[in-house]
């Protein structure tokens, strides 16, 4: 199963990515973003990863045409020595740095979150585990910058691949494992 999530607000901005399908979007050059980084980019082409109780952050600037994707694996603040890119403040954080020193203004930012799975069968379903912790805390970091959320895909079993294309702001999320 795969879910296009809804990119903007704005009706031009939904009609330039209504033409992305999931498969125009994979064809494009793909940089993978790894656990604890994140990545600002202008570029034609798309930001990728992959997620389980993880959780990517997606921003997006529509004016400038300029998109960010942090991947981060902890609810918690770091701690000194930690790896900052890691942690749901910090990596929000940077993300959100990294947008403004690319021009983009913080009002105009718009935000996507997916992840937070439990996909580890001995955790179940808890309305506690790791992954909706990760959630949680996206949530509350975002609102702490006025930053809305225009679109989530998080919870469940099962981990995703993320597809996001930064200058159109247009995510495609598909669901890995059995039944995916």
């Amino acid at each position: 199963m795969s879910v296009a999530l809804a990119p903007s607000r704005t009706a031009a901005h939904a009609s330039l990515v209504s033409r992305l399908t999931p498969a125009s979007l994979q064809a494009l050059p793909a940089v993978y973003v790894h656990p604890g980084q994140q990545l600002v980019s202008a570029d034609v082409g798309v930001l990728t990863t992959i997620l389980g109780s993880c959780v990517a952050v997606c921003l997006h600037d529509a004016k400038l045409r300029v998109g960010g994707l942090n991947h981060f694996l902890l609810p918690n603040k770091c701690g000194p020595g930690d790896v900052a890119g890691r942690y749901a403040p910090s990596a929000i954080e940077e993300l959100v740095d990294g947008m403004l020193a690319c021009g983009c203004a913080q009002t105009r930012l718009v935000a996507q979150i997916v992840g937070g799975a439990s996909v580890l069968a001995a955790f179940g379903e808890s309305k506690d585990h790791l992954g909706l912790k990760n959630v949680a805390a996206a949530h509350d970091v975002l609102a702490s910058y006025g930053i809305p959320i225009i679109g989530a895909d998080t919870g469940g079993t099962r981990g995703r691949k993320l597809v996001f294309a930064p200058r159109d702001g247009a995510t495609f999320v598909q669901r890995l494992g059995a039944g995916a």
